[in-house]
């Protein structure tokens, strides 16, 4: 009986003194970031909406018919629909007749990525989940008539050990509460309480996500959109309290400031080392986020370049958001699919300088342009990873940065053989590559050369 008085004293002091996070920044960014994120390193995301339909132009498409009224998208309407259709009548045609959330799942978990973040509610309103805060513009009541986000998350779950995370936009083009708000300055908040807020908090006591991604936060600061008493909410007292990840995009006066990790802007990259985690969210279509039908084979990312910007990313201390944009009818485009399988192959590879690698001393190389680094604690000492974008025509690659000793070891990932290396006049060293069948090569587009034993 006193050891259950003892544990009982225990659990009450543990409970008593854990820490509480008041609703102001200064408190809000002293929360340490779950160390999942930093870990993983890349992630998938998905623009899919009502969008996805007319599918011309990019995600913007409503506002740029109706806001901005661009000339293309105008013509492209009254070419092709009647006078009198409205962007709501696209809703019913999407379906997402083929969605197969296991099959996006599979795929997800072959690209190697450890966090997906689907869009539940972009600009437009529409919201992905059959929510009680919007009325016959949800994917519950018309289209679909599915919960497009909870069967992703339930197949997540099933099928893989990938996180799974929610992108939501706070704001709507043409919401009349938004836009009555906007009107009166931001004096009033009539579509926070009523429309935005309740939206998060539901997203998040029915999908305990992973991750927030939130977004459309840029007119108006995160006062009005009630950004901290939320956060307090969620890092205190809600169901993901103890592994919730967020992003900066909580008002104009956050972002790039405040929050978990930083995005600044889309395809954030600053190319050096920063003092906070941040992300790189990208997109492998390169004109837009969502599905395009008009896309063409060129206007996709190769497996080059999207590599490139991994190691990039990854040396600089940020994460990588890999955006795809599936088709209103549900599936993954297959150039998309082919890339994240591709990348999957690459990281079965050299995923050991990927994952739970934190930035070295040097970013990229001192000598050698296209050379980034990583680094990790091995078990007998540091351990750097240097990849080259170009495999050596003459069989030989120059680093600049690393200083070699007498126990220096160098190896390429995926290749059973140690290389024998000359250290430089001036520092560094010059790897000497053997010729090496074609069969035998670990991986194709970047390779990723492991350094132990080196002074620095």
């Amino acid at each position: 009986m006193a050891e259950v008085r003892l544990f009982c004293i225990f659990l009450l002091l543990a409970v008593c003194t854990a820490v509480r996070y008041e609703p102001n920044w200064e408190s809000l960014d002293a929360r340490p970031l779950p160390s999942w994120y930093d870990q993983g390193k890349i992630g998938i995301f998905l623009h899919w909406g009502v969008f996805s339909v007319p599918s011309y132009g990019s995600e913007w498409f409503w506002w740029q018919w109706q806001g901005q009224k661009i000339p293309a998208v105008v013509d492209f309407m009254k070419q092709n629909y009647r006078a009198d259709f409205t962007y709501a009548d696209f809703a019913p045609m999407f379906k997402a007749e083929f969605y197969n959330p296991d099959q996006w799942a599979d795929i997800f978990n072959a690209s190697g990525a450890q966090y997906v973040v689907l869009t539940t509610k972009h600009h437009e309103g529409f919201c992905n989940w059959p929510t009680k805060y919007s009325w016959n513009w949800n994917a519950g009541d018309v289209g679909p008539k599915r919960d497009l986000v909870g069967d992703l998350a339930n197949s997540i779950r099933k099928r893989t050990n990938i996180h799974f995370g929610v992108y939501h936009s706070m704001f709507e083009w043409f919401n009349p509460l938004f836009l009555q708000d906007q009107a009166n300055n931001f004096t009033t908040q009539n579509f926070v309480r009523d429309k935005t807020m309740p939206e998060l908090y539901e997203l998040v006591n029915n999908y305990e996500p992973d991750l927030i991604w939130s977004d459309g936060d840029w007119m108006t600061s995160y006062d009005y959109w009630n950004a901290t008493n939320f956060l307090a909410w969620l890092y205190n007292d809600s169901p993901v309290k103890d592994k919730i990840v967020v992003n900066d995009r909580w008002g104009k006066d956050a972002r790039c400031k405040h929050g978990g990790f930083l995005d600044c802007d889309d395809s954030y990259n600053p190319g050096i080392l920063q003092k906070r985690k941040w992300e790189n969210c990208m997109h492998l279509d390169k004109y837009s986020w969502g599905y395009r039908r008009r896309m063409k084979y060129e206007d996709v990312l190769g497996m080059q370049p999207l590599l490139q910007e991994v190691m990039e990313t990854i040396s600089c201390g940020g994460n990588i958001l890999i955006n795809v944009g599936p088709t209103s009818y549900g599936e993954i485009p297959p150039i998309f699919e082919e890339r994240l399988r591709q990348m999957g192959d690459w990281l079965k590879v050299n995923g050991e300088a990927i994952y739970g690698s934190k930035p070295w001393s040097h970013q990229n190389d001192t000598v050698t342009p296209g050379i980034w680094y990583t680094s990790k604690n091995g078990s007998t000492g540091p351990v750097v990873y240097a990849s080259i974008p170009q495999w050596p025509e003459n069989g030989e690659v120059f680093l600049g940065a690393p200083t070699p000793s007498s126990s220096t070891k160098v190896t390429l990932l995926g290749y059973p053989k140690t290389f024998d290396f000359n250290p430089g006049v001036s520092g560094g060293l010059t790897i000497s590559i053997p010729p090496i069948n074609v069969n035998d090569m670990p991986c194709q587009w970047i390779w990723v050369f492991k350094l132990e034993g080196i002074k620095n």
